[in-house]
């Protein structure tokens, strides 16, 4: 059946039951076509399988009933709760249920529906259930209703307003046979290569979902949806990363290791095992003939610094270039004062090329650059600016990339036609999740801290706390130390209640006369920003005010303590990094999260039981859930509506493998076994793959 004829491709607007108003619904729930339709799973299940006789209940008894609505009406109660209650019938008796503090229902359940309710039975003038869950099966006049009796699963379905989860229930029926018949040419996996993932035939699956006789059907359904959706954006990565590896030829960086093993000896202090674990496997993708594309991940204070500087200087003992960007000045500036200790006893200079160097200054160094004087250059993005030209790059690092455009790494990248690439980021992430956000990219993780490394003490305190806690900072900035207050907003908002930092520096300079207290947020231009930083760096300013602009690359050893104010509006993941801004001069550093909410958060009291950023990063993603996690949208990532990462490891390996070796066997996909494959891939992604080839 052609695309054009299939109902999978048919506009929502034609299947039976639609029509153009409810079409325009559908589009709110991205459901435009058959297809779309049959991939709108349900989100939850009603087991009206085993259903107890409401004439049998008891007080006590958790129970699921279904009967029809007799009578309806909001009671309030003395204290000015006002309570819906419902009294159900079905062959046997009748009962009420009730739901507190919920009038509204008032409007959306008539006399005559038929619900199906679970929860526990009380006793209250009468027996009660007070129901956990309900559904409407069937609103009177319902002409394609559910039969009443139970004995079914009832799928509970994604809906929006004006389209309700059993009007979407009933089209599903209505149009559920065709669409399945329709699917069965979509089956892409074989049956070994099902067999060897362990899931149905993608038929099965999409029945299963939509028509389960039992709710424990569904979880090896739903596998094979999200085997499926795991496969094709590995797929895709797979593309992208090959496309990355051959764009040029890629050259063995092999020479023998003179500076590497030098830089070694030259350390005080040894590798971790982390650190070891991760320079191996960039060193083997340097010694390659195939072009590297690497991640290093790692927390704050972990080491991967040390670890590009040893990649820095491979590539020069192998007489090429290294250039490492950074998103901001003062970060480049960091970086080059680093890395001008750690290659100084091998006779090695980082030159700095940034947005503020003189005509001059400029000129001498893109001149160095182009013939070759200069073998090592940090810089922010004029290191990809016209003009500037390299003798021969052959790595290229990038610190925290997602920070950076999508043209700008693709500057960087081509400015070396043979160039190794090293992305650098300190935002810890579960490791299933970096293979679906990078999945491009080959992994390297340090997941171990250098010993020695004094953890921040942290503690979340409420309103009674905060005098006391302002005392102990005033304690510290006198014995010489620095610190951040970070405050959720730039300016007072009528709709949050939340401090801003603009009208709190003001306090906390009227708090603190005898400090110098700065102001950081992100509405400052970048001169600004550069300006109160480098104030804060010389020690001229001993408190500074900031939102999370200074989140990420602000390295100020002096710094030990850091309060986080309203900290129950930020995610854990900021909370973290924010914490990670104190401690880097090997002082004991303290963070505080005030929060004003009595019990605090559950992610506050992990934020305070751990400072290892990977652990956050696992209860983050199990607090927030993944189509929250870490802005996803921001890096294109297209939401999984199926797969969940952790929860689906195993799926998400042997897609990424699978994927792969399919592509390093056939680039193109134009095999005949590979071809439908290719037409998924583009139908699913379209140009979205153009935005990974570049990382």
């Amino acid at each position: 059946m052609s695309q054009k004829g299939s109902p999978l491709y048919r506009p929502i607007q034609y299947l039976k039951g639609v029509g153009p108003s409810r079409s325009e619904k559908f589009a709110r729930l991205d459901v435009r076509t058959g297809g779309d339709l049959l991939y709108h799973v349900p989100h939850r299940y009603e087991d009206a399988t085993t259903l107890t006789p409401i004439s049998s209940l008891h007080p006590g008894d958790e129970a699921t009933v279904v009967g029809r609505v007799v009578s309806k009406g909001v009671i309030p109660t003395q204290k000015g709760l006002r309570i819906f209650r419902a009294v159900i019938r079905d062959d046997s008796g009748v009962i009420e249920c009730a739901w507190p503090g919920q009038p509204w229902l008032q409007r959306s359940i008539d006399r005559g529906d038929l619900l199906l309710v679970s929860g526990p039975v009380k006793f209250f003038h009468g027996r009660q259930i007070q129901p956990r869950e309900f559904t409407t099966l069937e609103e009177e006049g319902d002409e394609d209703g559910a039969a009443a009796g139970g004995g079914e699963v009832f799928p509970v379905y994604p809906a929006t307003e004006g389209l309700s989860h059993r009007q979407i229930r009933s089209i599903v029926r209505k149009n559920l046979d065709e669409l399945l018949d329709a699917v069965e040419e979509k089956e892409l996996f074989g049956e070994a290569w099902r067999s060897e993932v362990g899931v149905p035939h993608l038929r099965d699956a999409l029945e299963t979902l939509h028509r389960p006789d039992e709710p424990g059907q569904v979880e090896s359904a739903r596998r094979r949806l999200a085997y499926e959706e795991l496969f094709f954006l590995q797929l895709m990565f797979a593309r992208a990363r090959e496309r990355v590896r051959t764009e040029g030829e890629g050259r063995p960086l092999d020479a023998e290791p003179d500076l590497t093993d030098r830089l070694r000896e030259s350390l005080p202090f040894e590798l971790t095992g982390a650190q070891e674990r991760a320079w191996a496997e960039i060193r083997g993708d340097m010694e390659s003939p195939e072009r590297m594309y690497r991640l290093l991940q790692g927390d704050v204070g972990s080491g991967k610094t040390v670890v590009a500087a040893l990649a820095m200087a491979r590539a020069v003992e192998n007489g090429t270039q290294a250039a490492l960007m950074a998103p901001t000045e003062i970060l480049a500036e960091q970086h080059a004062r680093t890395l001008a200790e750690l290659l100084e006893p091998l006779g090695l200079e980082a030159i700095l090329v940034t947005g503020s160097l003189t005509d001059a200054e400029r000129r001498d160094r893109l001149a160095a650059l182009a013939d070759g004087t200069a073998r090592v250059v940090v810089g922010t993005h004029a290191l990809i600016q016209e003009g500037v030209e390299y003798d021969d790059l052959g790595l290229a690092v990038v610190d925290e990339q997602h920070r950076f455009g999508v043209e700008q790494r693709r500057t960087l990248r081509e400015a070396g036609r043979e160039s190794d690439t090293l992305v650098m980021s300190a935002t810890p992430i579960p490791r299933s999740l970096a293979l679906s956000l990078y999945g491009d990219l080959d992994l390297s993780v340090i997941d171990e801290m250098p010993p020695g490394r004094k953890e921040v003490v942290t503690g979340v305190r409420g309103p009674e706390s905060r005098e006391a806690a302002f005392d102990f900072l005033r304690q510290k900035l006198g014995e010489g130390r620095q610190g951040f207050v970070v405050y959720p907003l730039v300016e007072e908002s009528e709709s949050l209640d939340a401090r801003s930092a603009t009208e709190m520096r003001d306090r906390l300079a009227a708090r603190f006369p005898e400090f110098e207290v700065g102001l950081l947020h992100g509405r400052m231009s970048a001169e600004e920003k550069e300006a109160v930083m480098r104030r804060f760096l010389d020690r001229e300013i001993q408190l500074l005010a900031a939102t999370t602009v200074i989140e990420v690359g602000i390295d100020v050893p002096n710094a030990t303590v850091m309060f986080i104010e309203d900290a129950e509006r930020f995610g854990l993941a900021q909370l973290h990094q924010l914490r990670g801004r104190v401690g880097r001069g090997g002082e004991q550093a303290y963070c505080v999260a005030f929060t004003e909410e009595d019990p605090p958060p559950e992610r506050l009291a992990a934020f305070a039981a751990t400072t290892d950023g990977f652990e956050l990063a696992r209860a983050d993603l199990r607090l927030r859930g993944q189509g929250d996690f870490f802005g996803r949208e921001q890096h294109g990532v297209p939401e999984l509506k199926f797969a969940e990462l952790e929860r689906d490891d195993d799926l998400l390996r042997h897609a990424r493998e699978r994927a792969r070796r399919i592509v390093r066997e056939d680039p193109g996909l134009s095999s005949p076994e590979h071809r439908e494959l290719g037409r998924e891939l583009v139908e699913r992604y379209g140009d979205r793959e153009e935005l990974y080839e570049v990382g």
